[in-house]
């Protein structure tokens, strides 16, 4: 699994202490729902905002502390 990176979700990810290890958690294990432009990954206290680019390769545009 390869993960891209925004700077806004980089940003994120320092200001809530999420680190790339949690964020493929949530992708491959959190609950999932269809967004307009990609999807939203929510597990444990935390969701992710992401796009699929291919097969393998997730775009992360922010995350977010529940």
């Amino acid at each position: 699994m390869i993960i891209l990176l925004t700077k806004h979700a980089k940003e994120r990810m320092s200001e809530k202490g999420i680190s790339v290890g949690m964020i493929k958690e949530a992708i491959s294990k959190g609950a999932v729902v269809r967004q307009t432009e990609g999807y939203l990954a929510t597990y444990t206290y935390f969701a992710v905002a992401y796009k699929i680019i291919k097969q393998g390769v997730y775009k992360v545009k922010t995350v977010m502390v529940k």
